[in-house]
């Protein structure tokens, strides 16, 4: 339901999230044997503790920088840099390690002296990159305000003024649209490089061609090979590099991250302003986001009318792989502060036209530039017809067909809950060659990638689904603490910086999907989703308790399900259910296992027992929080009917002081 944060001041609680101690019930289904998925779980948060320990160890230093002794000599480089830890916090809000947020912090703070000293950041912020990776820089970020927001909002605010306030240079109220490509804290980085040409990699020029492929510079061969003709350098800099392009809207994750944090309507009105504009621009050319406004708010404006060909936009370099992230950033972060889910037509009708230009092919027949991510997510299926949609256009129409890819359509359908988006998905797993309920072994550097067999498993096909993606996520682990050991005394050249990230150990998509109830977050600068959050109620912290472990079976809202399960045989744990990741939903009741006859156990003499007989109670709970006590050795299911988006979104927790004047409005009644 819409929500109005109006009269809200800054850090203010707004409805019924904080106003009083969560309800409280009672686990009493006895423990006999562990579920595997269980045992598992808790294994894999043991081996990822061992493991970011391991990787700090050998590839950083005392102060938490990388090991790094070189230079940077193009713009490049900045997310290579964050990205190696981008999961690390959001491990620990899973339930990591109580040391693992100041280490998270540490690597954070030396990383951005590093690269202040290599003359990358101003002000401690990116001074001027594109979205598809200030998006990824930030992740970190986000994360960091997730699990403290006290220690870490003047940095995420100041940041977020740099597209707000428009003396920054970055925002053009009157055209509603970023000013240029390459934006952040120095005004004065304009252009897209530094130098009269682009600085072109081989391979990427081979993979993904050049842009203004219709200018005569780019077709008549002149004196010079593309990749050095300072006229087709002149050319982007010129009709690329001023203006918005579509991936800027990536910048709206930072302001809603402000928003979050402040709940000022400054940023609320910020988003739906720029948002707005897009998707005004959307409509007017027939659903598809086009790629690049010129400075005068004109789409196409420098590149002769066309809706494609601005930078990282739909003809260079990834199409929908970087404009389709970005758009969904956008559209959730303006769906999230209105209520309004009429947002999402920036993206769903772009979407729906790639679906209705789809062919089935086996992906050895496609005209892919990603390759490499396909080779390892495919396998053998390389060869097995599937549904490929097109990633890219330009004047020759649509090209560059891959395989349906499934983070942005989860991420519509996770938001909304709504019949429309799980019927596009199962229409793409309907049209799809290739069993969803595949599990392949591979860790993509965005963590992310097994969103189908999750979406199978969710509909009730496949029940071992658990069981296989923590073995799988175990295998990366240990795969990548392999990795440390060959690669742990490498002088890292500038070449090969994304070594750290080949090497990250932390592996959190598994149980995000299973703990959450959620998908991995969305890489290009998206802020968490998540049916469901927990805290340790005795440690006061975000996480799950030692010896607990969850599983999220449903998340529909009329039953969004998930079982709990304390695995410690002596200890007595309390775990605090939180209603979705900024604890925006609200729990209105509660249906759940218990077990009130202890008469399985047997008597005296007996040799064996009985059956548990499980019955079911139900309360009402009128809260964003629930709290569960699970004696030693007992496990709960329980059954959470929730009221989506009634709250206004909010870092708080549990444990903060409720707002001035609040009072109680929980409201029990056991059945």
């Amino acid at each position: 339901m819409p929500f109005d944060s109006a009269d809200r001041t800054p850090g203010e609680d707004t409805g019924p999230v904080h106003h009083a101690a969560p309800p409280e019930i009672e686990a009493a289904v006895p423990l006999l044997e562990p579920p595997g998925w269980a045992v598992a779980q808790r294994s894999l948060f043991g081996l990822l503790d061992h493991a970011w320990r391991r990787f700090a160890r050998d590839f950083t230093g005392p102060d938490g920088r990388l090991d790094y002794t070189g230079e940077l000599t193009t713009r490049d480089g900045v997310d290579d840099f964050y990205e190696v830890f981008f999961n690390w916090p959001q491990l620990y809000l899973l339930g990591g390690a109580d040391d693992l947020l100041p280490a998270s912090e540490k690597h954070w703070e030396g990383v951005t002296r590093q690269l202040t000293e290599l003359g990358m950041l101003q002000g401690e912020y990116e001074r001027g990159y594109d979205w598809f990776h200030q998006g990824e820089s930030l992740l970190l970020l986000y994360f960091l305000c997730m699990a403290a927001p006290d220690r870490w909002s003047e940095r995420a605010l100041r940041f977020a003024e740099l597209y707000v306030d428009p003396a920054a240079g970055n925002y053009d109220a009157e055209h509603r649209l970023l000013t240029r490509p390459h934006n952040g804290s120095d005004p004065d980085r304009t252009g897209l490089f530094d130098g009269d040409v682009y600085p072109w990699l081989e391979k990427e020029a081979q993979t993904y061609g050049y842009p203004l492929d219709w200018l005569p510079e780019a077709a008549d061969g002149g004196p010079f090979p593309l990749s050095a003709d300072p006229r087709l350098g002149a050319q982007m800099r010129d009709r690329m590099g001023v203006g918005d392009t579509a991936v800027n809207l990536a910048a709206a994750g930072l302001v809603l991250n402000a928003f979050i944090l402040s709940g000022e309507d400054r940023y609320r009105d910020w988003i739906v302003e720029y948002v707005g504009a897009w998707r005004e621009r959307t409509e007017a050319n027939g659903g598809l986001v086009p790629d690049n406004v010129g400075p005068d708010g004109v789409v196409g404006g420098l590149l002769e009318g066309r809706w494609y060909g601005g930078h990282y936009g739909w003809s260079w370099p990834h199409g929908w792989h970087s404009v389709g992230h970005a758009a969904c950033v956008a559209a959730l972060a303006a769906a999230t502060v209105t209520g309004d889910d009429e947002y999402l037509s920036l993206v769903t009708t772009s979407l729906d036209t790639l679906i209705r230009h789809a062919k089935v092919m086996p992906h050895t027949e496609a005209d892919s530039s990603l390759p490499s991510k396909w080779a390892v997510e495919l396998g053998d299926d390389k060869h097995t017809p599937t549904i490929h949609l097109p990633f890219r256009h330009n004047d020759s129409g649509w090209f560059d067909y891959n395989p349906a890819t499934p983070p942005v359509p989860v991420a519509l359908w996770h938001h909304t809950a709504a019949d429309a988006d799980r019927a596009r998905l199962e229409g793409l797993r309907a049209a799809d060659g290739i069993d969803w309920r595949t599990v392949r072994p591979f860790r993509a550097k965005e963590e992310s990638g097994h969103e189908k067999a999750w979406f199978a498993f969710l509909a009730g096909d496949d029940p071992g689904y658990p069981e296989r993606i923590l073995a799988t996520a175990q295998a990366q682990v240990r795969h990548r603490l392999r990795r440390i050991e060959r690669y742990r005394d490498l002088d890292v050249p500038e070449a090969d910086i994304h070594v750290w990230q080949q090497c990250n150990p932390v592996a959190t998509e598994a149980l995000v999907q299973l703990t959450w109830g959620g998908p991995q977050v969305l890489y290009q600068g998206g802020l968490q989703q998540a049916r469901l959050r927990y805290h340790d109620a005795e440690a006061r912290r975000a996480g799950l308790p030692p010896d607990v472990a969850a599983l999220v079976t449903s998340i529909d809202p009329e039953a969004t399900t998930v079982e709990l399960v304390n695995l410690s045989p002596e200890a007595t744990r309390k775990v605090i259910v939180q209603a979705g990741a900024f604890a925006e939903h609200t729990i209105t009741t509660v249906r759940y296992t218990t077990c009130q006859d202890d008469t399985w156990i047997g008597d005296m003499y007996d040799y064996g027992h009985t059956e548990p007989v499980v019955t079911e109670a139900a309360m009402s709970c009128d809260s964003a929080f629930l709290t569960v006590r699970l004696p030693a050795s007992t496990r709960i299911r329980l059954v959470l009917r929730l009221g989506l988006r009634a709250n206004t979104p909010s870092y708080r927790t549990p444990f903060d002081a409720p707002a001035a004047g609040s009072s109680p409005r929980t409201e029990e009644n056991t059945a």
